[in-house]
């Protein structure tokens, strides 16, 4: 681990590489006069051997960590799900939506979280903060294991819901800074797709837990909540030395490799300001495609927390055992991780998001349609498997498109944790689709997903048209350009607008 570093100092050496950037960008295009979003910054340093050497290298050392953290965040977030078939209702004496209440309150906390911790992942180093908020929640998951009434459950799982916030958000922004946007998308699909990977994960130590009900006095329930949260803890230690610091500080690669990394983001973004500043917290907060992606983002997450919470128990209605219906919650979480990197791996091949997730979309209403329709035990389980594939894509591919779409360092943090915040409030719905007086075929609650994707298409396709507009509009005045030589002040000008300026071209 490197000495650390002054997050100024930091910023200071971002702004240098990005403003002799910024001025070879100009140069470029004012001889060129190109209309493509960026023009790259003069001859490549790298050629194309030398960047696939670099990506994999930047993958092996960012990845693998990411994706582990991830996989516990869900796990831990979701696994009252499994406790659900294990009597933790019962036990603890719930009654009515009071079960229901416990997995709602952890959202509210969720979403107070998100932005203040995105502005803090990007004044200290993502090891120290990302260290921090994941020992905080594993200790709430373990205390959640000792609990013994609805106020002690409601008070774990609104300190859970604080502490979490800051992981999602966090993780998005902090890929935007490493990878160009056309990488961004796969990136998030391998990290979420161990999220997805966490459905099927808990099912099985669901299941293997169980067989630890009265130990220590504990029943099974507990010792879910106590074994996952020890792992949790486990790895939030050594997070701190294994999660890379932003490329300017990045100890495995090279000086030149770190100016590489730096001179793609520019040539790839416009080189938009890396300044900490209110004003660009205020550009995320009066840009309305940033609400349009806050719904869509509500519309995806919705159907996600409602499978994530309540899958194994609309598996057990279906007529099979608790412990059956633990291990029958697996494939679904299986093939939604396949198809989750595959969607996104070809959305990053084709430089383009909105038609994907209109794609996924219309997958998972026919899914859940499939499980409103049908009595038929092989039909509704059907039914989760398509369901599943269409909802979990769905994610990745919504956060990358926004993500992408965002110029300036400060505007992106903010804009994306708005956007998991709206995600986080589909969370809240999702709490109460599924109650006790729709069982058992919860045809009431399957109706309102259907409704609430139905949503996310309409509004995906609003802005997949409205963005190829706006780039068509954007090119007319790059060709209009190409002779006039932009001044120092409208350089600066254009720096201040992030994505509004002209250069720069929104992801489809």
């Amino acid at each position: 681990m490197e000495a650390p570093e002054s997050p100024s100092t930091e910023i200071a050496e971002q702004a240098t590489m990005e403003k002799t950037a910024r001025s070879e960008v100009r140069e470029n295009d004012a001889s060129s006069g190109s209309t493509s979003s960026v023009n790259t910054t003069g001859p490549p340093e790298f050629d194309t051997k030398a960047t696939r050497r670099l990506l994999r290298k930047m993958d092996r050392n960012i990845l693998p960590i990411m994706c582990i953290i991830c996989l516990l965040c869900f796990l831990d977030r979701a696994n009252i799900g499994n406790a659900h078939l294990d009597n933790i209702e019962q036990d603890l004496h719930l009654v009515g939506l009071q079960y229901n209440d416990c997995l709602a309150i952890l959202f509210p906390f969720y979403i107070v979280a998100e932005i203040p911790s995105n502005i803090m992942i990007k004044r200290i180093r993502p090891a120290t903060w990302l260290s921090i908020i994941m020992f905080a929640w594993s200790a709430c998951i373990i205390a959640q294991g000792f609990v013994r009434s609805y106020g002690g459950l409601m008070t774990t799982r609104a300190l859970l819901g604080l502490f979490e916030g800051g992981f999602f958000p966090g993780i998005n922004f902090y890929i935007t800074q490493w990878y160009r946007r056309n990488e961004c998308g796969l990136r998030m699909a391998i990290i979420f797709s161990f999220a997805t990977l966490a459905g099927a994960f808990g099912g099985i130590l669901a299941r293997a837990i169980a067989e630890m009900d009265g130990l220590g006095g504990l029943q099974a329930w507990s010792w879910i909540f106590v074994v996952e949260g020890l792992a949790s803890i486990v790895v939030a230690v050594a997070a701190y030395w294994a999660v890379c610091d932003y490329p300017a500080r990045a100890h495995f690669l090279t000086p030149t490799e770190r100016a590489e990394v730096k001179r793609r983001l520019t040539a790839d973004s416009g080189a938009p300001s890396v300044e900490i500043s209110s004003k660009y917290i205020r550009q995320a907060f009066v840009d309305w495609k940033i609400y349009v992606h806050m719904l869509i983002c509500l519309a995806g997450f919705c159907p996600v927390y409602s499978f994530s919470l309540f899958l194994p128990t609309i598996i057990r209605n279906m007529g099979y055992s608790a412990n059956n219906a633990q291990l029958m919650s697996v494939p679904p979480y299986v093939f939604a991780a396949l198809f989750t990197l595959g969607g996104s791996r070809l959305g990053d091949r084709f430089g383009q998001r909105g038609i994907f997730l209109l794609g996924f979309q219309l997958v998972a209403i026919l899914g859940v349609a499939l499980l409103a329709a049908s009595a038929r035990p092989a039909v509704q389980y059907t039914g989760t498997v398509v369901a599943a594939v269409g909802i979990y894509p769905q994610i990745p591919l919504g956060l990358a498109w926004n993500g992408s779409n965002i110029g300036g360092s400060l505007k992106r943090a903010t804009g994306i944790a708005m956007q998991v915040m709206g995600g986080n409030c589909g969370g809240i719905i999702a709490a109460y689709v599924y109650t006790m007086r729709d069982e058992p075929r919860y045809i009431v609650g399957h109706s309102i997903l259907m409704g609430v994707i139905g949503m996310a298409f309409i509004l995906t396709l609003f802005m997949t048209i409205w963005c190829r507009r706006e780039n068509a509009r954007r090119d007319a005045i790059a060709k209009e350009m190409v002779n006039s030589e932009l001044s120092a002040e409208q350089r600066m000008l254009e720096q201040e607008l992030a994505d509004g300026a002209w250069w720069f071209r929104y992801t489809i």
